[in-house]
Protein backbone atom coordinates (compact mmCIF):
# COMPACT_ATOMS: atom_id res chain seq x y z
CA UNK A 1 0.00 0.00 0.00
CA UNK A 2 1.43 3.42 -0.94
CA UNK A 3 2.00 6.33 0.76
CA UNK A 4 -1.23 7.81 -0.45
CA UNK A 5 -3.28 5.20 0.71
CA UNK A 6 -1.64 4.66 3.84
CA UNK A 7 -3.58 7.63 5.81
CA UNK A 8 -6.97 6.27 4.27
CA UNK A 9 -6.06 2.30 5.48
CA UNK A 10 -5.46 3.78 8.83
CA UNK A 11 -8.60 5.69 9.22
CA UNK A 12 -10.51 2.23 7.73
CA UNK A 13 -8.37 0.19 10.29
CA UNK A 14 -9.08 2.07 13.40
CA UNK A 15 -12.70 3.58 12.76
CA UNK A 16 -14.67 1.62 10.43
CA UNK A 17 -14.96 4.26 7.89
CA UNK A 18 -13.04 7.10 6.06
CA UNK A 19 -13.99 9.98 4.31
CA UNK A 20 -11.46 11.24 1.57
CA UNK A 21 -11.79 14.74 -0.16
CA UNK A 22 -11.72 15.08 -3.15
CA UNK A 23 -7.94 16.91 -3.78
CA UNK A 24 -6.81 13.49 -1.79
CA UNK A 25 -8.71 11.12 -3.93
CA UNK A 26 -7.97 12.29 -7.21
CA UNK A 27 -4.14 12.43 -6.54
CA UNK A 28 -4.68 8.32 -5.33
CA UNK A 29 -6.34 8.10 -8.65
CA UNK A 30 -3.90 9.94 -10.63
CA UNK A 31 -1.47 7.25 -9.37
CA UNK A 32 -3.35 4.71 -11.07
CA UNK A 33 -4.54 6.22 -14.51
CA UNK A 34 -6.95 8.37 -13.68
CA UNK A 35 -7.89 10.17 -17.29
CA UNK A 36 -11.01 12.14 -19.19
CA UNK A 37 -12.57 12.33 -16.33
CA UNK A 38 -15.36 14.76 -18.02
CA UNK A 39 -16.44 11.79 -20.47
CA UNK A 40 -16.28 9.17 -17.81
CA UNK A 41 -19.13 11.27 -15.90
CA UNK A 42 -21.27 11.84 -18.64
CA UNK A 43 -22.11 8.39 -18.88
CA UNK A 44 -24.36 9.00 -15.55
CA UNK A 45 -26.87 11.15 -18.06
CA UNK A 46 -27.65 7.42 -19.72
CA UNK A 47 -28.70 5.07 -16.99
CA UNK A 48 -31.54 3.26 -16.71
CA UNK A 49 -34.86 3.66 -14.43
CA UNK A 50 -34.63 1.35 -11.08
CA UNK A 51 -38.10 -0.43 -11.33
CA UNK A 52 -37.52 -2.69 -8.60
CA UNK A 53 -38.14 0.15 -5.80
CA UNK A 54 -40.76 -1.44 -2.98
CA UNK A 55 -41.66 2.05 -1.78
CA UNK A 56 -42.73 2.83 -5.26
CA UNK A 57 -40.38 5.75 -6.11
CA UNK A 58 -39.11 6.35 -9.46
CA UNK A 59 -36.33 8.47 -8.49
CA UNK A 60 -33.29 6.50 -8.94
CA UNK A 61 -31.61 5.80 -12.18
CA UNK A 62 -28.33 2.94 -11.94
CA UNK A 63 -26.63 0.76 -13.97
CA UNK A 64 -24.41 -2.43 -12.99
CA UNK A 65 -21.69 -4.83 -13.38
CA UNK A 66 -19.61 -7.59 -11.57
CA UNK A 67 -16.01 -8.16 -11.95
CA UNK A 68 -13.49 -10.62 -10.68
CA UNK A 69 -10.24 -8.80 -9.10
CA UNK A 70 -6.88 -10.09 -8.17
CA UNK A 71 -3.18 -9.93 -8.69
CA UNK A 72 -3.20 -10.57 -11.99
CA UNK A 73 -6.08 -8.12 -12.83
CA UNK A 74 -9.50 -7.45 -13.58
CA UNK A 75 -12.17 -9.34 -15.57
CA UNK A 76 -15.56 -8.43 -15.97
CA UNK A 77 -18.10 -11.08 -15.35
CA UNK A 78 -20.83 -12.46 -17.55
CA UNK A 79 -24.03 -10.07 -16.78
CA UNK A 80 -25.70 -11.53 -13.77
CA UNK A 81 -28.46 -9.69 -11.08
CA UNK A 82 -27.74 -8.25 -7.89
CA UNK A 83 -28.90 -9.80 -5.17
CA UNK A 84 -29.10 -8.95 -1.60
CA UNK A 85 -31.06 -10.92 1.55
CA UNK A 86 -33.78 -9.42 3.71
CA UNK A 87 -30.82 -9.26 6.66
CA UNK A 88 -29.15 -6.59 4.77
CA UNK A 89 -31.84 -4.95 2.39
CA UNK A 90 -35.29 -5.23 3.91
CA UNK A 91 -36.74 -2.74 1.30
CA UNK A 92 -35.92 -4.06 -1.53
CA UNK A 93 -34.35 -7.26 -1.01
CA UNK A 94 -35.07 -11.28 -0.85
CA UNK A 95 -35.38 -11.08 -4.91
CA UNK A 96 -32.95 -10.72 -8.30
CA UNK A 97 -33.16 -7.33 -9.22
CA UNK A 98 -31.84 -7.09 -13.07
CA UNK A 99 -30.22 -4.09 -13.82
CA UNK A 100 -29.36 -2.52 -17.33
CA UNK A 101 -24.99 -3.63 -17.64
CA UNK A 102 -22.75 -0.96 -17.45
CA UNK A 103 -21.60 0.20 -20.69
CA UNK A 104 -18.15 -1.50 -22.40
CA UNK A 105 -16.90 1.74 -22.99
CA UNK A 106 -17.44 2.90 -19.29
CA UNK A 107 -16.49 -0.39 -17.76
CA UNK A 108 -13.28 0.06 -20.03
CA UNK A 109 -12.66 3.51 -19.18
CA UNK A 110 -9.60 4.77 -17.40
CA UNK A 111 -11.25 6.51 -14.77
CA UNK A 112 -13.25 3.36 -13.83
CA UNK A 113 -10.04 1.27 -14.13
CA UNK A 114 -8.18 3.56 -12.03
CA UNK A 115 -10.68 3.13 -9.53
CA UNK A 116 -11.17 -0.39 -9.03
CA UNK A 117 -6.97 -0.71 -8.79
CA UNK A 118 -7.11 1.54 -6.47
CA UNK A 119 -9.68 0.17 -4.18
CA UNK A 120 -8.39 -3.31 -4.94
CA UNK A 121 -4.82 -2.08 -3.10
CA UNK A 122 -6.48 -0.92 -0.29
CA UNK A 123 -8.91 -3.47 0.26
CA UNK A 124 -6.90 -6.30 -0.41
CA UNK A 125 -4.03 -4.74 1.57
CA UNK A 126 -6.17 -4.56 4.64
CA UNK A 127 -7.56 -8.13 4.49
CA UNK A 128 -5.70 -10.88 6.57
CA UNK A 129 -3.76 -12.95 4.20
CA UNK A 130 -5.07 -16.39 5.51
CA UNK A 131 -8.77 -14.66 4.77
CA UNK A 132 -7.87 -13.36 1.23
CA UNK A 133 -9.80 -15.14 -1.97
CA UNK A 134 -8.20 -16.48 -4.86
CA UNK A 135 -10.47 -13.41 -6.70
CA UNK A 136 -12.34 -10.76 -5.17
CA UNK A 137 -16.38 -10.19 -6.52
CA UNK A 138 -16.36 -6.96 -7.56
CA UNK A 139 -20.03 -5.33 -7.57
CA UNK A 140 -20.20 -1.65 -9.62
CA UNK A 141 -23.55 0.65 -9.56
CA UNK A 142 -23.76 3.62 -11.78
CA UNK A 143 -26.40 5.67 -9.56
CA UNK A 144 -28.66 8.60 -10.25
CA UNK A 145 -31.02 9.48 -7.27
CA UNK A 146 -33.37 12.74 -8.70
CA UNK A 147 -35.47 15.04 -7.08
CA UNK A 148 -38.19 17.51 -7.80
CA UNK A 149 -40.59 19.61 -5.87
CA UNK A 150 -41.97 17.66 -3.30
CA UNK A 151 -40.59 14.66 -4.10
CA UNK A 152 -37.44 14.20 -2.18
CA UNK A 153 -34.88 11.45 -3.95
CA UNK A 154 -33.84 9.03 -1.33
CA UNK A 155 -30.24 7.74 -2.09
CA UNK A 156 -30.60 4.88 1.20
CA UNK A 157 -34.46 4.31 0.72
CA UNK A 158 -33.70 0.95 2.82
CA UNK A 159 -32.07 3.53 5.77
CA UNK A 160 -29.46 2.89 8.18
CA UNK A 161 -27.76 -0.36 6.70
CA UNK A 162 -24.95 -2.83 5.97
CA UNK A 163 -24.36 -4.03 1.79
CA UNK A 164 -23.62 -7.73 2.95
CA UNK A 165 -20.24 -7.35 1.70
CA UNK A 166 -16.57 -6.99 2.86
CA UNK A 167 -15.82 -3.77 1.23
CA UNK A 168 -17.39 -0.32 -0.13
CA UNK A 169 -16.67 2.98 -1.69
CA UNK A 170 -18.89 5.15 -2.19
CA UNK A 171 -17.70 8.00 -4.68
CA UNK A 172 -19.66 10.96 -5.88
CA UNK A 173 -19.31 11.72 -9.35
CA UNK A 174 -21.35 14.94 -9.58
CA UNK A 175 -24.34 16.73 -7.94
CA UNK A 176 -26.54 19.87 -9.23
CA UNK A 177 -29.02 22.00 -7.64
CA UNK A 178 -29.49 19.36 -4.47
CA UNK A 179 -29.79 20.05 -0.75
CA UNK A 180 -28.47 17.93 1.88
CA UNK A 181 -27.22 14.47 0.93
CA UNK A 182 -25.19 13.76 4.70
CA UNK A 183 -23.48 10.72 4.94
CA UNK A 184 -23.87 9.07 8.61
CA UNK A 185 -22.02 6.29 10.13
CA UNK A 186 -23.15 4.19 12.96
CA UNK A 187 -21.37 1.22 14.71
CA UNK A 188 -23.28 -1.90 15.68
CA UNK A 189 -24.99 -0.85 18.33
CA UNK A 190 -26.51 1.58 15.51
CA UNK A 191 -24.48 4.83 17.75
CA UNK A 192 -23.05 7.53 15.78
CA UNK A 193 -19.65 7.41 14.91
CA UNK A 194 -19.75 10.28 12.10
CA UNK A 195 -21.07 12.49 9.14
CA UNK A 196 -19.95 14.02 6.69
CA UNK A 197 -21.51 15.21 3.11
CA UNK A 198 -19.85 14.32 -0.26
CA UNK A 199 -20.15 18.05 -1.81
CA UNK A 200 -16.98 17.58 -4.76
CA UNK A 201 -16.87 15.40 -7.66
CA UNK A 202 -14.10 12.17 -5.89
CA UNK A 203 -15.29 13.51 -2.58
CA UNK A 204 -15.75 9.63 -1.41
CA UNK A 205 -17.19 7.48 1.38
CA UNK A 206 -14.95 4.16 2.64
CA UNK A 207 -16.27 1.37 4.72
CA UNK A 208 -15.51 -2.03 6.19
CA UNK A 209 -19.27 -3.19 5.83
CA UNK A 210 -18.54 -5.80 8.97
CA UNK A 211 -18.11 -3.07 11.33
CA UNK A 212 -20.65 -0.29 10.71
CA UNK A 213 -23.82 0.57 9.07
CA UNK A 214 -24.25 3.93 6.70
CA UNK A 215 -26.76 5.74 5.52
CA UNK A 216 -27.67 8.84 3.74
CA UNK A 217 -29.99 11.25 4.02
CA UNK A 218 -32.91 12.10 1.47
CA UNK A 219 -31.83 15.31 -1.24
CA UNK A 220 -34.40 17.78 -2.18
CA UNK A 221 -33.62 20.14 -4.90
CA UNK A 222 -32.68 23.91 -4.52
CA UNK A 223 -34.60 25.24 -6.80
CA UNK A 224 -37.42 23.59 -7.65
CA UNK A 225 -37.59 24.64 -11.32
CA UNK A 226 -34.26 22.81 -12.93
CA UNK A 227 -33.62 19.18 -12.74
CA UNK A 228 -32.03 18.22 -9.69
CA UNK A 229 -29.92 14.89 -9.10
CA UNK A 230 -27.18 13.38 -7.44
CA UNK A 231 -24.70 10.52 -9.51
CA UNK A 232 -22.10 8.21 -7.27
CA UNK A 233 -20.37 5.42 -8.14
CA UNK A 234 -20.59 2.56 -5.76
CA UNK A 235 -18.03 -0.46 -5.64
CA UNK A 236 -18.10 -3.86 -3.38
CA UNK A 237 -15.44 -6.04 -2.85
CA UNK A 238 -16.68 -9.30 -1.41
CA UNK A 239 -14.51 -12.20 -0.20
Amino acid sequence: MDELLQPVGVGLKERGFAFVEAPTMAAILQRTGLTDWAAFADSWNDLGLDTYMADGGRYRRRRHAAFAMSDVGVIRKPHQPHYQSRDYNSLNGGLERWFEPIRPDVADHPAMNSILTSCFALFDGLTPRETKPAAWHVEVHQFRIEARSGVEGRPTPEGLHRDGVDWVLVLLVARDNIASGMTTIHDMDRRPLGSFTLTQPLDSALVDDGRVYHGVTPVEPLDPERPAYRDVLVVTFRR
